[in-house]
């Protein structure tokens, strides 16, 4: 499982980096990612990157799955990715001043 958390004004990328069991690299196809929980939302930018993008705040749980048979068959591997989104906080006061005026 991989946890993430970032504020609501963030995305984050992911990255797939599929491994064998004596953690060589590997390919999968139709790798798959759905949103079971919360409102962040997936953006994918090719087969192994995406955009993990927030909503409005609390915890989303993303399901990933994949096919490691390249073949006809189909081994389906999953994992989850939870991700935790907390509110922006003020970083400056934003100090503005309108045109001078008579007294």
């Amino acid at each position: 499982m991989l946890q993430i958390t970032s504020t609501n004004e963030q995305k984050v990328p992911v990255m797939l980096d599929p491994k064998t069991a004596a953690g060589n690299p590997a390919e999968v196809q139709n790798v798959v990612f759905e949103v079971l929980e919360g409102d962040a939302t997936v953006v994918v930018i090719d087969e192994k990157n995406v955009e993990v993008v927030s909503g409005a705040g609390g915890l989303s749980k993303i399901r990933v799955t994949a096919d490691a048979d390249l073949g006809e068959g189909v081994v389906e591997l999953m994992d989850e990715i939870e991700y935790f989104v907390t509110q922006a906080q003020a970083s400056s006061l934003g100090f503005a001043a309108g045109e001078p005026v008579l007294k």
